[in-house]
């Protein structure tokens, strides 16, 4: 009887240390919110991308989230509230890929995520 080949799937480096996010929860820990809030889908494709690519500006990026942010005011939530649940879809490659391996719940509020996107952002361009 033959044996049956198990097939074995190939993973780069990168993929098998990055942690398995449906099983793991963020760096971000969201304030609790009394109202239903659910994020509009428009509102995520009007907020500027950041890469990581060298040449970007982060201060122009934070600059245009909060723009975009500001223009949103459900009732009972705060614009920091919102800015902690918009920011991870800001990002993309690179920069989504770090924001994996912050301990997860350190950042708390606004001010956390600007300064640990700040560091995320020098790391990258630099």
């Amino acid at each position: 009887m033959p044996k049956k080949e198990k097939k074995i799937e190939q993973r780069t480096l990168k993929e098998l240390s990055t942690p398995n996010v449906n099983q793991q929860p963020l760096c971000i820990e969201f304030p609790n919110i009394d109202v239903a809030f659910k994020s509009k889908s428009g509102l995520i494709y009007l907020l500027p991308t950041f890469h990581g690519l060298a040449g970007e500006d982060p201060h122009k990026h934070l600059k245009e989230f909060h723009v975009v942010c500001s223009t949103m005011k459900p009732q009972g939530v705060t614009e920091e509230q919102i800015k902690l649940r918009a920011f991870p879809f800001s990002l993309a490659d690179n920069a989504i890929d770090l924001l994996y391996y912050l301990l997860i719940g350190s950042i708390t509020t606004w001010n956390d995520l600007k300064g640990s996107f700040w560091k995320i952002s020098f790391k990258l361009q630099g």
